[in-house]
């Protein structure tokens, strides 16, 4: 099929703007895509470094709590501990509506696609405590600045980012010969999640050619990553297993500087032909559908391979092949669903800007929850499934009905008038039955909601 910019805006975008026009051609989206992040610059999200701040205060105030047990300084202690965590909270929630805007107004929507793609392959978030609210900040800092390098570029930040090894337990994996080792009796032990996720995961694939000794090689290669509060990430050699390990039938480890076999090893995974394949077809179920052609899995892996992993050639592969424009069939995940919304209603900043915590639970975090989707809360490593039939469920369909019917005229006050908005939302995917319950709708929010709700605005 020929280029249609209405389809390249819903199924490589955000969806329709009633302001914003799609991009006039491929050629155009990718150049787009090679521009500086406007959106972020628009739409700041705190960077992981300048978060940290907050965990070197929540580390302050806990040696307060635990050297002065039962005095004033202690309870103080416990009440700013509190806050903080309160605060960051409230920024965290506040970030949502930053990545709401940012898809609103971009003139690039397949960027925000691409960190949420990417944010998703990467998944990684905080277990306790102040670090719960790190996932945006992680995406700024590691997914964002490495969408359109080489993959190897993107796996080496997002693996050895220190959220990630507070995720993975990676911090405290220790070789069992390290230096370490030797001197602790408890809690001293080699870690293979960071390893199996790695292999698993983000490169070869569930089926990938590895075997479990690969798994513990692999994570004995990783021992000396971690992340110290004070001064971020760092390798420490006291943690690491001495001499070389072999992964996929290379040697790795001899190197003084270890961090740099380590990346060695990193990048040669990632140009794994069974690497390939999976970003391949990852990439096709995400953009097109569950079950993609064979002949579009086939050409981004090929294009992979011939340019060792170079995203901007990949994308161009998958924008340009014929099979990635075909009908559109894949639902919309909830934060999708409430971006292109968004966008389609024009929701100014400053009116996001003005909701606060509770306001934006109620609107916005709860519905996305009872959706199937709590923000930047995955159940596991593997992310959000892809599947259309683990968001097509009866309490899914209800609160997005619910969410269609009741929050846009909170969103935007003066609600466009629903035969007008028809078009806006859907363009050429308006039908006939849509158009005509938008015009029988006994009030405008349930002619925005009957459209927002419709099946052909759920799919991209």
């Amino acid at each position: 099929m020929p280029f249609d910019p209405v389809l390249a805006e819903i199924r490589f975008g955000c969806g329709l703007s009633p302001t914003l026009a799609p991009a006039p051609s491929t050629e155009a989206m990718l150049t787009a895509l090679r521009a500086p992040d406007a959106m972020a610059k628009r739409f700041p999200i705190e960077a992981f470094d300048t978060f940290r701040a907050r965990m070197i205060e929540r580390a302050r105030l806990g040696d307060i709590r635990r050297e002065n047990r039962g005095s004033p300084e202690s309870r103080a202690a416990v009440k700013a501990i509190r806050k903080l965590n309160q605060v960051a909270r409230v920024d965290a929630s506040q970030w949502l509506g930053q990545t709401l805007m940012r898809r609103t107004w971009t003139t690039n929507g397949l960027r925000e696609r691409l960190a949420q793609f990417w944010g998703d392959h990467f998944t990684a978030r905080g277990k306790t405590g102040v670090i719960r609210r790190a996932t945006s900040p992680y995406i700024e800092e590691a997914i964002r600045p490495h969408l359109t390098g080489r993959f190897e570029d993107l796996l080496i930040a997002a693996v050895t980012h220190p959220l990630m090894l507070h995720y993975l337990d990676q911090m405290n994996s220790v070789g069992p010969n390290s230096t370490v080792a030797g001197r602790r009796k408890k809690n001293a032990g080699l870690n293979e999640n960071l390893a199996r996720e790695v292999l698993e995961l983000h490169t070869l694939g569930v089926d990938g050619p590895y075997s479990q000794n690969d798994v513990r090689q692999l994570a004995e290669l990783f021992t000396g990553l971690t992340f110290q509060v004070q001064n971020g990430f760092k390798f420490n050699k006291h943690f690491a297993e001495p001499g070389p390990e072999t992964v996929l039938g290379t040697e790795y480890g001899q190197d003084p500087a270890r961090l740099r076999d380590i990346h060695r090893a990193l990048r040669d995974i990632a140009r794994h032909p069974a690497t390939a394949r999976h970003i391949a077809g990852k990439l096709a179920v995400h953009f097109v559908s569950d079950t993609p052609p064979e002949a579009l899995v086939e050409a981004l892996t090929q294009r992979y391979r011939e340019t060792d992993g170079d995203l901007m050639q990949v994308y161009d592969a998958l924008l340009n092949h014929p099979d990635a424009w075909g009908p559109l069939v894949n639902i919309k995940q909830p934060i999708d669903f409430l971006g292109s919304s968004c966008r389609a209603l024009c929701v100014e900043p400053e009116l996001m800007a003005t909701l606060d915590e509770r306001a934006l639970q109620l609107n916005i975090i709860q519905p996305m929850g009872l959706m199937g989707q709590i923000w930047e809360r995955p159940e596991g490593p593997d992310g959000w499934p892809e599947e259309d039939t683990q968001w097509i469920t009866p309490q899914g369909v209800a609160a997005r009905l619910q969410w269609a019917v009741a929050i846009p005229q909170v969103l935007r006050p003066d609600l466009p008038d629903p035969r007008e908005f028809v078009q806006i939302a859907l363009g050429p995917l308006e039908s006939p039955a849509t158009s005509f319950a938008a015009k029988a709708a006994e009030s405008r929010a349930d002619g925005i909601g009957l459209i927002l709700a419709s099946p052909a605005f759920q799919r991209h």
